[in-house]
Parts: structure tokens; C-alpha cells; sequence
């Protein structure tokens, strides 16, 4: 096996995301191999480190289970590749012998001690881990004790468990379109949504589907296409879109007639919504600048910013975020929300309307930060979402009147990303 093989990259990956800690999409994009490999191969790589994040604890349990005593701390490496053996074997539709053989093959190259500890925990595991999983409480075994116990505050212990197994599922394609949903919905065999996006089951390259080229659709969850509804009736007005990359709300604003100017920290990340405003043929105006401190020339009519957060409302398409961020991440970012939420409120004109959101299940980057805000500024309304503005989802407004979406939600349709967004009213006339 060379350094090459998608297992390879795979295992390279996983190391750097969670014994490291580092984001493990942007491990692997900035991976240079992964650009020489083969689509199939690159989408194996993508697909068994997300299935080690997303089934870490149920793989660790059954790895417990076959040894008579623990791995030496020392011997990470050998257990990631054990854990990536069995999400392949017991997780993945791969033929056993595959799974197994190739396991194998990267112990003998990379710590071939533990080569023959890995054939026999897989073959044993090929024997009887089946009747193992139907004993494994999933939901439990995956989630991190701090976050389910959050969860468990904030939302109840039924909620929580089902979020926790949300996120055990692969999220669908969502996309959201400028117009004719129903055209394109036949065109990409999609389902069209309450929301008025598509969603599609069956997973493919992006860049393959009917339509990429030209433009008229994009990459966006259901659940995140909801907060620029909350703004009404853009058509004409000028709004800022704060912290913007990669754009999807960017693209909603424009398709909506607003006139639109996006703001981001990072000009990579900024040159992205460009490359994708461009795809879509929409006009917008760019700004690399901080959310905290960025000035616009004349205040804008409107104003939605998308903060930093945990991102703990993203795990079912980024598990690994489940096992990168800890408390002490979301406290930090809900210090940085409120300084950002401050910032919003002070840019708008007056009487204009500014609605923040995360993509966070975490009270303190939604409920709390909401409460704390209204607790202190006496210059401000709250508007509360009504079910109307957001396709009748009535669930998916909280006891403050404000948008919160949770994995758990439409789990007939495949459920949707965890998201807390509120709309808020600056004071005063505009011209005062």
C-alpha cells in the first residue's frame, strides 16, 4: 500500500482531526494527494473518515470488546487503524474481505507490531460484531458526554437522544434555487421540500449534476435557508451579510432583489462566494473586513449575520466537529457572538432590521445569548418569527419567539441542520 492509497490519506486525516484536533474537511482538501487521486477514491477517503467521527463511540466499544487488555496510549496510530477497519467492515457497504485485507495492509506498513492485532480483532468482529451493534445504545455511544449532557438541559433527554441519532445518519444534498423549484426538482430527481428547496438521497459530485455550470441552484441546508426569511421583503433594499462566505445566504439575498454587500474576514474564503456569486451570474458587492469592527459607508437598510459558532448544529454532515470543539470552545464564541451582535445592531440605520444566526445547538450561542442581549439593550425590539415565514414550521420556533431548528426535526424527510436565528429591530426612524 504507497502513501497514495485513499486509506492512506484516510488515516493521515484522521490523526491530524482527532488526535490533533484540526477540521478534518480542511485536512483533507488541503491534503495535496487528494487532488491526484480519482473521484471514487477521493469520495472513499472523505467517506470513511467521516464515518470513524460519525460512529466513533459505537467503534471504540466494539474494539473494547475484542481486547483482553487496553492499547498503550502510545499506540494511536494503531488504533485509528482499527477504527477505521471497523467502520469499514461493520459501517460501510464494502465487501468484509476488503475491509479486512486492506486494514491490514496499513498496519504492516505503518505499525506492523499491531498488524496481526488488527486481522484478529476484524475477523473476530467479522464473526460476531453484528449481534454486538443490535446491543449498542448508538445514540449514547456516539455523542460526547458534555454535549449530550447540554443537550439534555436545554432540549429534555428525549430531544437530546434524538438529535444524537440524527447525527448517526448521513445528512442529504439540500439545495436551494432562484426559481422553478418544480423544474429543477424533475431535472436533478429531487424532492422538493416544505421550505421550497430540493433535497436529494442519492449522493453524487456536485459538479456532475444537470445544472452546476450554469447556475440556478446551490449547496444549502433547509434549515439554512430559513433565517434570511426572517428579513421579509428585500427587494431593493440594501443588506449587509456579515460574516458571508461561502454565500448561500449571499445567493438567497440577491435571488430575493436585495442589493447585497458580503462581508468576511478571510479573502480565500471571500474569493469562494465570489467563484460561486459568478457561477449563479449574481451581482454582489464584496468586503473583506471583521465583524466586529467593519463600517460600512452608508448604514444598510438590513442587516444578517452569520456568526462563528461550535457549529454542533452541522454534525450530521461534519462529525467530526462532535469530537474537535469542547465547552471551552463555545464559551469563547459566544463572547465573540455577542461583540458581533452588538456591532450589527450598531450599523444598521435606524428602525432596520438585523436577524443573527448560528449553526449551533449550544444555549449558550442561541437561547441564552438572545436573552442576555435583551436583558441589557434598551434600544432594540424583538419580532418574533411567526410559522408562516418559515413554511408553517412551527416546531421550530422556541418559547422566546425565535427560530431554532434541531436534527431531530422532519425525520421523515431525512432531518435538517440545528440552527438558532432572532430578528431584532434597531430604534428610532430611519433619517433620525
Amino acid at each position: 500500500m504507497n502513501r497514495n492509497d485513499p486509506r492512506m490519506i484516510a488515516l493521515d486525516a484522521l490523526m491530524a482531526c482527532l488526535v490533533e484536533g484540526k477540521p478534518l474537511d480542511e485536512t483533507l482538501e488541503r491534503d495535496r494527494r487528494m487532488a491526484a487521486l480519482e473521484k471514487r477514491d477521493r469520495a472513499l477517503a472523505y467517506a470513511i473518515t467521516a464515518e470513524v467521527c460519525r460512529r466513533r463511540g459505537q467503534i471504540d466499544a466494539l474494539i473494547k470488546g475484542c481486547l483482553q487488555k487496553p492499547l498503550p496510549a502510545k499506540a494511536m496510530l494503531a488504533r485509528m487503524i482499527l477504527r477505521m477497519g471497523v467502520a469499514q467492515l461493520m459501517f460501510m457497504d464494502l465487501a468484509p474481505h476488503a475491509a479486512v485485507s486492506t486494514a491490514v495492509d496499513l498496519a504492516r506498513v505503518r505499525v506492523n507490531a499491531f498488524s496481526s492485532l488488527v486481522n484478529a480483532v476484524l475477523r473476530r468482529l467479522q464473526r460476531e460484531g453484528e449481534n454486538w451493534i443490535a446491543e449498542q445504545n448508538g445514540p449514547r455511544l456516539n455523542a460526547p458526554n458534555w454535549l449530550l449532557e447540554s443537550w439534555t438541559r436545554a432540549y429534555g433527554e428525549q430531544t437530546a437522544l434524538a438529535i444524537a441519532a440524527a447525527h448517526m445518519e448521513r445528512a442529504p444534498l439540500d439545495l436551494s434555487v432562484a426559481s422553478d423549484a418544480a423544474g429543477w426538482a424533475a431535472k436533478l430527481d429531487a424532492r422538493l421540500l416544505p421550505t421550497g428547496g430540493l433535497r436529494r438521497v442519492q449522493s453524487s459530485q456536485i459538479e456532475d449534476m444537470p445544472g452546476f455550470g450554469g447556475g440556478g441552484w446551490w449547496v444549502q441546508d433547509a434549515a439554512a435557508s430559513l433565517p434570511v426569511r426572517l428579513l421579509g421583503d428585500v427587494r431593493g433594499l440594501h443588506v449587509v451579510d456579515l460574516c458571508a462566505a461561502p454565500g448561500g445566504k449571499t445567493a438567497q439575498l440577491v435571488a430575493a432583489g436585495a442589493r447585497v454587500t458580503a462581508v468576511d474576514l478571510s479573502e480565500k474564503r471571500l474569493e469562494r462566494l465570489r467563484q460561486n456569486m459568478w457561477r449563479q451570474k449574481f451581482e454582489v458587492a464584496t468586503a473583506v473586513g471583521d465583524a466586529v469592527s467593519w463600517q460600512p459607508e452608508t448604514p444598510p437598510d438590513a442587516v444578517l449575520l452569520d456568526s462563528p459558532c461550535s457549529g454542533t448544529g452541522t454534525i450530521r454532515r461534519h462529525p467530526d466537529i462532535a469530537w474537535t470543539k469542547s465547552q471551552e470552545d463555545v464559551t469563547r464564541l459566544a463572547y465573540l457572538q455577542a461583540r458581533m451582535i452588538d456591532h450589527a445592531l450598531s450599523i444598521v440605520k435606524p428602525g432596520g432590521i438585523v436577524v443573527c444566526a448560528v449553526c449551533s445547538l449550544q444555549p449558550e450561542e442561541g437561547a441564552e445569548q438572545f436573552r442576555a442581549l435583551m436583558a441589557k439593550n434598551t434600544d432594540i425590539t424583538h419580532l418574533p418569527v411567526h410559522p408562516d415565514e418559515i413554511s408553517g414550521l412551527a416546531e421550530a420556533i422556541d418559547a422566546d419567539g425565535n427560530l431554532r431548528t434541531l436534527p431531530s426535526l422532519w425525520p421523515e424527510l431525512g432531518g435538517m441542520d440545528g440552527f438558532h436565528a432572532m430578528r431584532l429591530r434597531r430604534s428610532g426612524e430611519a433619517g433620525t
